[in-house]
């Protein structure tokens, strides 16, 4: 259903911090044009933390429009609250994506079976393909596997996007929910890693700023030429650790000013990032030959 390496967007904005729809739409088409697989607006590297709901739903539509049916669009639709999940689910369903990202509920810390409704509720609400978004490190919560399993039990729940950076989980994701669980990565780090625990593909940061580079490491894996999608990966690392040297996503706004595609501005409470992290982004890519 969806595989290879899809791009997590980021949302460029004027140097006022209004949305740039022309350099938005831009953007996709640019992303469609050098190879990427998928693509997911408004999740946290879109700064939907930021975005009013109307702002959100702008994204989304302009995402669909842009992409012209090139490639799936997995739009953002998480919340830690349950209705507001609901709505952005329906929204995305009526304005013709082609699956949602779901995020766990930050912040309120439920239970297993707090989840385990929520995810439900989001699924019952509209029939489009949901990805459970697990991403521990800023959610707090870790969605167990057996509660995954739970969930994978509705058709409407297709697959993870997996950012827990732990490499036993789609292993025994694998064995819980099914070889046809759509198992993503969401840890650029581990990408290739990933796919030979049984991922499929890899929702990426790093792909907004080398999207051909992503999408011919996927080819190569997928091909078995295992070497080369090795050396892509080594090739990539010094970037992987510059979009993470500050909180993103700052830096990949910053690198992704640097190829001319929209400004580096995040809204607060996002901070500018530092003179010396600027430095470490360009320096890791001009190294990968990402820029002149």
């Amino acid at each position: 259903m969806f595989k290879g390496s899809l791009v997590a967007l980021i949302t460029p904005m004027t140097p006022d911090g209004a949305l740039d729809e022309r350099a938005f739409q831009d953007f996709v088409s640019w992303q469609v044009e050098e190879g990427a697989q998928g693509l997911v607006p408004v999740g946290t590297t879109g700064e939907s933390p930021t975005l009013s709901h109307e702002e959100h739903a702008r994204i989304v539509e302009l995402c669909i429009e842009a992409a012209g049916g090139r490639v799936p669009v997995i739009a953002g639709a998480g919340s830690n609250s349950t209705a507001e999940a609901v709505a952005l689910t329906k929204h995305a369903k009526k304005a013709g994506a082609d699956g949602v990202l779901v995020v766990t509920p930050y912040y309120n810390k439920p239970t297993q079976e707090g989840m385990y409704l929520h995810f439900k509720a989001v699924a019952d609400a509209a029939d489009i393909p949901v990805i459970i978004y697990n991403i521990p490190p800023r959610s707090v919560i870790d969605m167990s596997v057996e509660t995954m399993a739970r969930l994978a039990k509705h058709p409407n729940i297709v697959g993870v996007k997996d950012a827990t950076a732990n490499l036993t989980r789609p292993l025994h994701t694998r064995a819980a929910c099914g070889p046809d669980f759509c198992q993503l990565s969401g840890e650029d780090h581990t990408a290739l890693s990933f796919l030979a625990a049984g991922g499929v593909g890899c929702i990426s940061v790093t792909a907004n700023i080398a999207p051909r580079l992503c999408r011919e490491m996927h080819d190569a894996w997928a091909e078995g030429r295992v070497g080369d999608a090795m050396a892509i990966q080594e090739r990539l690392v010094p970037v992987h650790d510059a979009m993470f040297c500050e909180t993103s996503p700052g830096p990949v706004k910053y690198a992704a000013s640097l190829l001319g595609r929209g400004s580096e501005f995040c809204r607060l409470p996002m901070a500018p990032i530092a003179a010396s992290s600027k430095d470490r982004v360009r320096a890791a890519m001009t190294g990968a030959g990402l820029l002149n």
